[in-house]
């Protein structure tokens, strides 16, 4: 079953739902979206906070989803992270999994969750990358991870973009000093489980949403074919 059957299901009890894997039952929330932040108990998980509340604002400008204006947070030890329609993970340092932390990353993206995963630090082989794909080997093998083509229909998902848009924290003097020109994926039978990002995009998405009308370009677009990605994949 794929994330756009799940959004076609009707409404039950949690219980049920996690037995059923990640969920796209939606209907008792009345809403068709909702931002799920996975809090995990190495490292930094609660960076670029005012993140969520630009993507959720560019969902609302430009989609008729029905969009949650709330941004959650849910402990990746919680079976309750299972009914997210979307999950996002960042930080800076060190990335860990517990055991209860393992199972729910593994059970949700298995059964047709979307985790977007970004790495704040953003250094070639910095300590989140490193340990981050550590965990992502132990857990879906060493070459699950796997670059993203420019062709992805990620990047066609909502808005056309030519590939993964480059951030000015590549370029900040803060680490490598270099564009990272890719994205990097976990598939699960043809589905993509997990976005990989080293290209800092909640940083560079993290402002007072009300400076978005000083962009030329909103920059959160790219979120938008993220979000309408996971959902209708």
């Amino acid at each position: 079953m794929n994330r756009s059957q799940f959004l076609r299901l009707g409404a039950g009890g949690l219980a049920s739902l996690m037995l059923a894997g990640p969920s796209r039952v939606l209907a008792s929330t009345g809403y068709d979206f909702w931002f799920t932040r996975l809090r995990y108990d190495s490292g930094d998980w609660d960076v670029d906070q005012r993140m969520p509340t630009n993507l959720l604002t560019s969902l609302v400008d430009y989609t008729t989803l029905r969009v949650d204006p709330a941004e959650r947070v849910i402990a990746l030890s919680d079976p309750r992270m299972l009914t997210a329609p979307f999950c996002y993970l960042a930080g800076h340092k060190l990335v860990e999994f517990s055991a209860a932390e393992r199972r729910n990353f593994e059970r949700y993206v298995r059964n047709g969750g979307f985790v977007f995963v970004d790495d704040c630090n953003h250094d070639i082989d910095g300590l989140f990358a490193r340990s981050f794909e550590a965990q992502m080997r132990a857990i879906f093998g060493s070459s699950a991870l796997k670059t993203l083509p420019n062709s992805h229909p990620l990047y066609r998902s909502f808005f056309s973009f030519d590939g993964p848009p480059n951030t000015g924290m590549e370029l900040n003097g803060w680490g490598d000093d270099l564009v990272h020109d890719y994205l990097k994926g976990i598939e699960i039978n043809g589905r993509l489980g997990v976005l990989y990002s080293n290209k800092d995009y909640g940083c560079e998405w993290d402002y007072d949403w009300r400076n978005k009308r000083f962009l030329a370009v909103d920059n959160t677009r790219f979120g938008v074919n993220i979000v309408m990605y996971a959902l209708s994949s």
